[in-house]
């Protein structure tokens, strides 16, 4: 008679290997690997799952597993770099450019209720992201972007803190890192942020980067707010050019568009949002096109009107003879 299972570990995770990408698995080909049943908390959902650890590779540092494979396999990230597993991109440049807008709790509520429900969805080691109906300019973007090859150095040593302090005397012998770290938002990443793909500075760097390289450079003016979309289709109307930008782009809601403004005679368009933060989101998840009923359309930065010079003579006013 097999033993009656714990009731306290329902829904406690278990598994032979980790969910990981080519980078963090390290060069080398001889891995050993710790295992610990249920020793920590996912990052994510706070269910104690199994833990790996190991070494990838000479003068690397320990690596191991932060989320659970359930966790994982939601948004089809690494367990330890939680970058997607198929670009190796973070999961904020993933899901802006699919228009992906995830389903799971962000807050401490029912999370762990949520990863109880997708386990029994998922089906071995599918993903639960949609990416089929994904818009192909999208789906470009992302193949810019990816990284083809492991980039081992993401695997180096900590940053020695006695050095930093200007206390290590170990020398060559110290197995971190003698650099004195640099504060910046790159270095004050969330765990929380960077799985949910939210204020993730890494994501916002590297998509802004893309959308200058495409000609979508903010301009200095930080009063501009609206983007301009040109050769739209003949069908294209008003409501339907809403629609679409709402739906490219989940994180932004109706209540952040100023205006649209279509102009059929010359099928082009103005989306005027309300805050420039919001326009600038909305150039770097477009650099590559924006699906308008059907076809891909190009944008790029609105302009301000001219000023109209002011007569300091004043407006001429005709005298009526008695």
């Amino acid at each position: 008679m097999p033993p009656k299972a714990d009731i306290n570990k329902a829904g406690w995770e278990q598994s032979e290997f980790p969910i990981l990408c080519e980078t963090c698995l390290g060069d080398n080909p001889y891995i050993r690997m710790s295992k610990q049943e249920y020793g920590r908390s996912c990052g994510t959902c706070a269910r104690p799952f199994t833990v790996f650890r190991w070494n990838p590779g000479k003068g690397a540092r320990y690596k191991t597993t932060v989320i659970c494979q359930t966790c994982a396999k939601i948004k089809n990230v690494c367990q330890t770099c939680l970058l997607d597993l198929e670009y190796g991109l973070p999961t904020q440049v993933r899901d802006t450019a699919l228009g992906y807008q995830s389903e799971a709790p962000t807050s401490d509520i029912n999370r762990e209720y949520y990863a109880q429900n997708m386990e029994s969805k998922l089906e071995g080691n599918k993903s639960a992201l949609d990416t089929g109906r994904a818009a192909s300019a999208g789906k470009e973007m992302l193949k810019q972007l990816a990284r083809t090859d492991p980039y081992y150095k993401r695997n180096r040593p900590h940053v020695c803190s006695f050095f930093a302090k200007g206390e290590c005397n170990r020398g060559t012998d110290c197995p971190y890192r003698h650099e004195i770290p640099e504060n910046n938002e790159l270095s004050h990443q969330n765990l929380q942020d960077r799985y949910h793909g939210r204020n993730d500075p890494v994501a916002r760097t590297i998509m802004s980067s893309h959308a200058e390289t495409q000609g979508l450079k903010p301009p200095d003016d930080t009063s501009i707010t609206s983007l301009f979309l040109t050769a739209l289709p003949t069908t294209s109307t008003e409501l339907s050019i809403r629609t679409c930008v709402l739906k490219s782009l989940p994180s932004i809601q109706a209540s952040d568009l100023k205006s649209v403004v279509h102009v059929a005679k010359t099928r082009c368009a103005f989306i005027n949002f309300k805050e420039r933060s919001v326009a600038e989101q909305a150039a770097q998840a477009w650099a590559n096109g924006v699906e308008i009923d059907g076809s891909n359309i190009t944008i790029r930065w609105g302009r301000n009107k001219p000023k109209q010079p002011i007569n300091a003579a004043g407006p001429s006013v005709a005298t009526v003879g008695a």
